[in-house]
């Protein structure tokens, strides 16, 4: 089901009805428990995010327990990173039928589950399922929710929230970095990932925290949306035509969907009232009749909105921003996580291991990259920036310093190119707003589960492709320049695409007036 004009923030001209009466926002957008749901976004994001990032230690203790070579044992890592990232299409489905609550609860149990088999793995391939992809898996179900959260209860501030939120992962690659050292020599890698199975159940506390808005909250918080004209200002005015096309088309699918679903539940309820004259034992199979009545129409509904959002008329997939955004996402998060998996060894080829053991140079991506998020949503927000140009000149900067980085030899030349990366790579908070702008919050969980899908393919093959071209030119400069120059070619997609939506209307409008 595709957004509708109240859900992408435009005016399209009937603004009858949102000026009839006034609406009464819930307070809870933009404040109360909205902070609350920050709160659990930023445990969440250090809980996974961070652990990910310090998989560092444990990759060097795997090494040694199982005598395999380091490019199989890196898969474990690549694995975990990226079935997060991947399965976010389908935990879409998830979040579209148990809502986010109960799929980040589930997710807790599973990613849990994960940790605590795989202390009790006895190859690297049974990592490969019980921490790739079982611990995957559960953290792609919390991680999605999270950001999904912090979208709906944030309408003035989604910049800066989600900037918020998102700072949990540098600060969880410190705070894991030095819990698994502390772990591993203490108790050994087993009992290490044992008692961090136990702490990432932490994550089902994360999840409880994610109270769900009414139906009437996320329709008022869109009427505000329509009002404001900050976000008319924020929003990638391209994508108007193909929302207003496509939401029509969502709006039929969801009246024909509410008919089927009232027929049910109405015969549910007539059933009900039938057998009130009847035993208690019939009452009981009424109430139960009616409860799985209830959830077949709550599953049905989802798997509806889930369908329309990928394959149906109103796809996803007819807005070609969207199609570019997407795109730009297969090639731009490898570029973030090159640096972090081979900077080190950069660092022992350049001599400059005494000065990196003193300030290591993925610390200084990880300190500053927790200010670049809060620094660029703050700016993102002001009522005369937009997010997207925003969004767009931190992507330039980051293409520049990968292209660039190969060329310092110097460890403060590292450490400047390292600072930049860092800050600029913060626009990783501004993807859920420029999403939403595109889509709308309705399908914010859909959409938003497409990219980060995007960015795990990205994830999981970025690393081994810089580490096969290493093995053939003995070099790692030919992996920053390849992956500078396949970003490069994503950031253009999303710079061509506003190009040709606005200028196919202009053709249309053309060819009516010569007819």
């Amino acid at each position: 089901m595709y957004a509708s004009r109240e859900d992408i923030g435009y005016d399209f001209g009937d603004d009858s009805k949102v000026g009839s009466k006034p609406i009464k926002p819930n307070p809870s957008i933009d404040g109360g428990w909205a902070w609350m749901i920050v709160l659990s976004s930023f445990l969440v994001h250090i809980l996974i995010m961070g652990s990910q990032m310090a998989l560092g230690i444990l990759n060097m203790e795997w090494l040694e327990e199982f005598n395999q070579s380091r490019g199989l044992t890196a898969w474990v890592s690549s694995l975990s990173m990226g079935i997060t990232l991947i399965v976010g299409p389908f935990i879409g489905l998830s979040i579209s039928t148990c809502g986010c609550r109960g799929t980040a609860m589930a997710g807790g149990v599973l990613n849990a589950l994960g940790w605590v088999l795989s202390a009790h793995a006895s190859s690297v391939r049974q990592l490969f399922l019980t921490f790739g992809v079982t611990a995957g898996i559960g953290s792609g179900m919390v991680y999605l929710p999270a950001v999904v959260m912090v979208g709906q209860y944030f309408q003035k501030r989604r910049a800066l929230a989600q900037g918020l939120s998102t700072t949990g992962t540098g600060f969880g690659a410190f705070l894991m970095t030095a819990l698994l050292k502390y772990l591993c020599a203490e108790f050994g890698w087993r009992n290490a990932m044992f008692i961090q199975g136990a702490i990432s159940l932490n994550l089902c506390v994360c999840g409880a925290l994610m109270r769900p808005l009414s139906p009437k909250d996320l329709r008022e918080k869109h009427v505000v949306r329509s009002d404001g004209e900050e976000n008319r200002a924020k929003a990638p005015s391209h994508s108007t035509e193909t929302v207003q096309s496509s939401g029509v088309l969502g709006e039929e699918a969801e009246r024909t969907e509410e008919a089927a679903n009232e027929e049910v539940l109405g015969s549910g309820q007539h059933a009900e009232s039938g057998g009130k004259s009847g035993s208690g034992r019939s009452m009981s199979g009424l109430r139960l009749f009616k409860t799985l009545s209830q959830l077949t129409v709550t599953v049905r509904k989802g798997f509806a909105l889930w369908y329309s959002s990928y394959f149906g008329a109103a796809s996803l997939f007819t807005n070609r921003v969207f199609v570019a955004f997407i795109i730009w996402a297969l090639f731009a998060y490898s570029s973030f996580v090159i640096p972090f998996i081979h900077l080190p060894e950069i660092v022992k080829q350049y001599n400059l291991s005494r000065q990196d053991n003193v300030f290591p140079l993925t610390s200084i991506i990880a300190i500053v990259h927790i200010f670049g998020k809060v620094i660029l949503g703050i700016i993102s927000d002001l009522p005369c920036i937009s997010t997207w140009n925003v969004f767009l000149m931190a992507n330039f900067t980051l293409v520049t310093c990968i292209l660039t980085l190969p060329l310092m030899q110097t460890y403060v030349g590292l450490a400047v190119v390292c600072a930049l990366i860092g800050f600029s790579s913060g626009y990783f908070s501004l993807m859920p707003v420029v999403t939403e702008d595109l889509v709308g919050t309705k399908n914010l969980a859909n959409a938003y589960g497409i990219i980060i899908c995007a960015n795990g393919i990205s994830a999981l093959f970025g690393p081994p492709f810089a580490g096969w071209i290493y093995d053939i030119t003995e070099k790692y400069d030919f992996s920053f320049y390849i992956a500078g120059l396949l970003y490069m070619v994503g950031i253009i997609f999303l710079l061509i695409q506003p190009c040709i939506q606005k200028k196919q209307p202009r053709e249309k409008s053309t060819e009516e007036a010569q007819v």
